[in-house]
C-alpha cells in the first residue's frame, strides 16, 4: 500500500496521460466541428417544389434536431475545454490530485475519465 503515498505521477506517467488526452481531444474536436457543420447545413438545404413540402414537414423535427444538436455541440465544447484544462494541470504539475482529498486519483479513473479532478470518494461524498 506504500504506494498510494506518492504525491505526484513521475513524468512518464504524465506522458501517457497527455498523450491519451490529446487523442480525445483531437477526436473530440473533430465530433464537434461535425456537429457544427450540420448545423450550419441545415439552414442552406435545397430550393425546389420538394423543399417546400418537405420544409413544412421538418419545421419542428428540425427545431427539435437543432436544438438537441446545439446542446451536444454546447457539451462537446465543455468536454474539449476540460480536456485542455487537465493538459494545463500536466504542465503545472497539479494534475491526477483530487481537489478535494489532496490524494493521487488511481490511474484506472483517469484512464477512464482523464479530465476528472476528483477521486471516486470524493465525487461520491459530494452527493
Amino acid at each position: 500500500m506504500g504506494n498510494d503515498e506518492k504525491q505526484a505521477y513521475s513524468s512518464s506517467e504524465l506522458q501517457e496521460f497527455e498523450e491519451l488526452i490529446n487523442i480525445k481531444l483531437e477526436k473530440a474536436r473533430k465530433e464537434l466541428q461535425s456537429l457544427k457543420a450540420t448545423l450550419s447545413k441545415d439552414d442552406d438545404s435545397g430550393t425546389d417544389a420538394t423543399f417546400a413540402y418537405a420544409k413544412v414537414l421538418e419545421d419542428g423535427a428540425d427545431t427539435a434536431e437543432k436544438e438537441s444538436l446545439s446542446q451536444l455541440a454546447a457539451r462537446q465544447q465543455k468536454f474539449i475545454a476540460n480536456l485542455e484544462n487537465a493538459l494545463i494541470r500536466i504542465k503545472n504539475g497539479t494534475y491526477g490530485v483530487c481537489v478535494d482529498t489532496g490524494k493521487l486519483i488511481p490511474k484506472e479513473r483517469l484512464r477512464a475519465v482523464p479530465h476528472t479532478m476528483q477521486s471516486i470518494e470524493a465525487k461520491l461524498n459530494r452527493n
